[in-house]
């Protein structure tokens, strides 16, 4: 009798292990199916957003100075833009971070996905002066908002869906989506006219904004799950919880304030770390964005099918490393090591675009693309790894922030730099010198991420912040 007993309590028990099976069998298909639509829906909006970078050079410049090679009036509205739009960045990104910990990820993602639209719209019915500088207004607002919006929330959704262990790989291949994008939009740019690519750009950013509002399912931190860090009369306490003790936003505060990211960047000193590399190598890469495209129609008299070439080989490294390369690396090499080598190779590839002597030098440069893209995923993944679950977006948020502020100052120290060295007025013949100063920023932020060691998630300094309350 209790031999009959033991046996059917196994049978119960083998029955419980098939189904939380079955169960976890279906959470696996449905995290896939998220991640899934969340890959077409990047992939969408970067398509919208790409597919327009060859043709809007020739369209500044043909608004503001026909018939040139060489405006400087153009320079400064680019960096202008550039600078208002970091600055926005700076304000609005976190607060959208950390907004998503709490409402979710989709329900933010419509802000930036509707906005998109705005902007490519005027350019696709009319590109004379006057449309011009409607269009530079509403993007140059729009873009306050969104701009840096949509790779923080994206990078969220998927650290609530993907194990500490494999975000390095995840992310790169997030990245890898957003590159293919560029590849994709480029390469359709390359063989549409100027008035065609609007209207395309203008209808895929409709298309992203549906299938975003349509297919892809909420994700968002599991706030009912976690109790936050209570702060009460200037002592720390941890509620209960289930096991988390990461440091988390105190109950009902949603907006971030100047003291939560001060808070968060000394609590951890490789998060820290990673937002000066993360600092150093945007205010490099804002800086190359703002000034090359024009460095090289004044120097090699490139237009619209020779940026899109030199965009197409970026793309097609950059997708190739993120998709393929990458993801064979991560299981053998640390996120550190990569991130170094991403640094480095981008060192070089800026230096060899200032040093071009001849037009086929930026198309040799480009190849170096395929190393250098290692750095964004590597770097945001280590500082994923320093926060818990439910501040993905704070954190996220918060370096995207950083990267902002990069976005602010960088056009106020190129611009002016790029305009001087590609005028009569140069003090000495280096047309590239600005670039070479960019060269620098990227620099700065290698010799960061050698200092950067493994260090222990920030769960730890939740442990002793809970014994000493």
């Amino acid at each position: 009798m209790q031999f009959n007993i033991f046996i059917k309590e196994i049978n119960i028990e083998g029955e419980g292990e098939r189904e939380r099976g079955r169960e976890g069998e279906e959470e696996r298909k449905m995290e896939f199916s998220g991640l899934g639509h969340l890959f077409v829906t990047v992939f969408l909006y970067n398509y919208a957003s790409c597919i327009v970078i060859p043709a809007i050079t020739d369209v500044t410049m043909a608004a503001l100075c026909p018939g040139q090679d060489e405006c400087s009036l153009a320079i400064y509205l680019t960096g202008f833009q550039q600078a208002i739009t970091g600055l926005g960045g700076l304000i609005m990104t976190p607060v959208i971070g950390n907004l998503s910990d709490t409402y979710g990820r989709k329900a933010m993602l419509t802000l930036p996905f509707t906005l998109a639209i705005m902007p490519i719209v005027v350019l696709a019915y009319g590109r004379t002066r006057y449309f011009f500088y409607a269009y530079y207004i509403i993007k140059t607002l729009t873009a306050m908002v969104g701009e840096g919006s949509v790779l923080c929330l994206s990078l969220a959704y998927m650290a609530d869906n993907i194990p500490e262990g494999r975000r390095a790989s995840a992310f790169g291949i997030l990245g890898g989506v957003s590159s293919a994008a560029f590849v994709c939009g480029t390469l359709t740019a390359r063989f549409l006219s100027t008035t065609s690519t609007f209207k395309v750009s203008a209808f895929v950013a409709v298309i992203a904004a549906v299938y975003m509002q349509t297919l892809l399912a909420d994700s968002s931190c599991r706030i009912g799950e976690t109790s936050p860090l209570i702060t009460k009369n200037g002592k720390a306490e941890v509620a209960p919880s289930d096991g988390d003790s990461r440091p988390k936003m105190p109950i009902g505060k949603k907006v971030p304030s100047l003291d939560d990211t001060v808070q968060l960047l000394r609590s951890s000193l490789t998060f820290t770390q990673a937002a000066v590399v993360a600092f150093f190598s945007n205010l490099g890469e804002g800086g190359l964005r703002a000034s090359l495209l024009y460095f090289l129609k004044a120097q090699f008299h490139f237009e619209k099918n020779q940026f899109a070439n030199l965009m197409l080989i970026i793309g097609i490294t950059g997708t190739i490393s993120q998709l393929l390369l990458m993801p064979l690396l991560s299981p053998f090499m640390r996120e550190e090591s990569l991130l170094r080598i991403g640094l480095f190779a981008g060192c070089v590839h800026i230096f060899l675009y200032s040093l071009a002597w001849s037009s086929w030098v930026p198309y040799f440069a480009g190849l170096f693309s395929v190393l250098a893209i290692f750095a964004p995923p590597c770097m945001r993944s280590i500082a994923s790894k320093q926060v818990g679950p439910d501040e993905q977006g704070k954190a996220q948020g918060c370096i995207s922030g950083i990267c902002a502020f990069a976005d602010i100052v960088s056009p106020l120290i190129f611009t002016p730099l790029t305009a001087l060295f590609l005028s009569e007025k140069a003090p000495f013949h280096f047309p590239g010198f600005s670039i070479m100063c960019i060269g620098f920023a990227l620099m700065i932020a290698y010799i960061q991420s050698v200092l950067i060691r493994t260090a222990p998630p920030i769960s730890k300094i939740g442990n002793r912040t809970s014994a000493e309350a």
